[in-house]
């Protein structure tokens, strides 16, 4: 674990979506961060499909980068 520095800004733009979706401020910085990531690994897909992606991911094992490949590449097998 590690300390990330963020703007007053950001940790109020935090602080009000955690306590609108009921989660800790760092359960919220860290769900952002995970749908920035993939939004930006795979910008053409929407953020409903980031979502359940990272369900699927959590219910594979939990949130890594070959986790979420991993149910990504199934998703894509599927689909074709």
């Amino acid at each position: 674990m590690g300390i990330v520095k963020i703007s007053d800004v950001m940790h109020e733009n935090l602080r009000v979506a955690s306590g609108a979706l009921s989660r800790s401020i760092n359960a919220q910085a860290e769900h952002w961060m995970r749908i920035g990531m993939l939004a930006e690994l795979h910008p053409h897909l929407p953020h409903n499909e980031l979502a359940q992606w990272l369900i699927r991911a959590e219910q594979a094992g939990g949130f890594d980068l070959h986790t979420v490949s991993t149910c990504m590449d199934e998703r894509l097998e599927a689909a074709r």
